[in-house]
């Protein structure tokens, strides 16, 4: 049996992908290792992905936004970056490219839940869950493909969309730089007393990272970066130790806060494919780029992933030619790395920058900010680059 395209993987950019390429003559399948329930009503996982008007144009495209609920969709209106104790704050106003918000919070978990339901009448998109792959061999003329389940199929084309910590890119024989900031990341919903007026918070504290974003009413998903055994500490404390602990941490700027749900944590950790094809192969969402989110950058640049190879791969079935061709597979390649290559070194220095508490680094922060909160221009220009606004 052969398939036209397999996609391992059934989160965001996975699901995505197959919606792009569905109704347009291919056969699509979608191998994940998670049960069906579990993709069709994914638990929530603490994520609120901050999503750029591009973003959410693609979703909308994609049928994916009309099965979002109302009240899953925050309105984004500005963002602040604030440097350790110091006064001085870097305001990023949507108004000053033209546009009334900088985007929206949506929860990852929602985000799935809607891309899943889009697939529902795709007959074109078979979903193959609670089964991985065993054997995979590519050749010039197909990918052969053995499942857990015993299944074995042969495909024009391989996309691994599995995590930035992909066993299908392994598999395939494609390394990745790997960036471990050596801390983790908390995030939590919390209540809170005074409003966040819909500002996104980043907070280079020294010896920590403090992030808010802003949802509905007087609530806000929190998160927070510390090192490992620190954070172990911070995981043992009862919710209401936690919720003052929390209060300290955002200097009392919140008011009185209380914990809503659970405490997710997760490891800080940049990937970068060496490479985003291969030999009928070819890489997407966090399996080719896995970002630090300090910028909010990895969803959209998955989304974007997504529809360049999506775009290729339909101009090369409307031309008549192999999907799989590697000249096909390169241009992808090469558009993809254009864009994130420099938004991923960019994200990186200003990682090690805002994360360095020695003496020099922090006046050279507070300077940082200093000047770039008294440039109009480089923060509008900034402004349309987060709304997606030209000119």
């Amino acid at each position: 049996m052969q398939v036209d395209v397999v996609i391992v993987g059934a989160g965001p950019a996975g699901l995505c992908l197959a919606r792009s390429l569905s109704g347009h003559g291919l056969s699509i399948r979608l191998i994940e290792r998670q049960p069906l329930d579990a993709v069709a009503n994914p638990p929530p996982d603490g994520r609120e992905i901050a999503l750029t008007r591009a973003s959410r144009q693609t979703l909308e495209s994609l049928s994916m936004w009309r099965h979002l609920q109302a009240d899953e969709i925050s309105p984004l209106r500005d963002a602040q970056v604030f440097n350790g104790s110091s006064p001085y704050a870097l305001r990023i106003l949507a108004a000053s490219a033209g546009a009334e918000r900088l985007g929206c919070l949506v929860p990852n978990q929602a985000i799935r839940r809607s891309a899943f339901a889009a697939l529902s009448d795709c007959s074109d998109v078979e979903l193959l869950s609670g089964c991985t792959i065993t054997e995979l061999q590519c050749s010039r003329h197909a990918v052969a493909l053995r499942l857990s389940d015993g299944q074995h199929f042969n495909t024009r084309l391989l996309v691994a969309a599995d995590s930035r910590f992909s066993e299908t890119r392994r598999r395939l024989g494609i390394g990745a730089r790997m960036e471990d900031f050596g801390k983790s990341m908390l995030v939590c919903r919390m209540a809170h007393e005074r409003s966040h007026q819909q500002v996104a918070w980043e907070w280079f504290g020294y010896g920590q990272t403090l992030a808010l974003l802003p949802l509905n009413g007087n609530c806000a998903s929190a998160v927070l970066t510390l090192p490992a055994q620190e954070m172990n500490e911070m995981l043992t404390l009862a919710p209401d130790a936690f919720a003052r602990t929390m209060e300290r941490r955002f200097e009392r700027r919140l008011g009185r806060m209380a914990l809503i749900g659970e405490r997710h944590v997760y490891p800080l950790v940049g990937v970068y494919a060496q490479r985003f094809a291969g030999l009928r192969c070819a890489l997407i969402g966090d399996a080719a780029v896995g970002m630090h989110p300090v910028t909010a950058h990895g969803f959209n640049l998955g989304v974007q992933s997504q529809q360049r190879l999506a775009g290729v791969l339909l101009d090369a079935t409307r031309a008549g030619r192999d999907i799989g061709d590697p000249a096909v597979l390169q241009r992808y390649a090469g558009a993809q790395q254009r864009a994130s290559w420099p938004l991923y070194q960019a994200t990186s220095l200003l990682v090690r920058l805002y994360t360095d508490d020695r003496m020099p680094t922090r006046l050279l922060r507070n300077a940082g900010l200093r000047l770039a909160q008294n440039l109009p221009p480089f923060k509008a220009a900034l402004a349309r680059h987060l709304t997606q606004v030209t000119g």
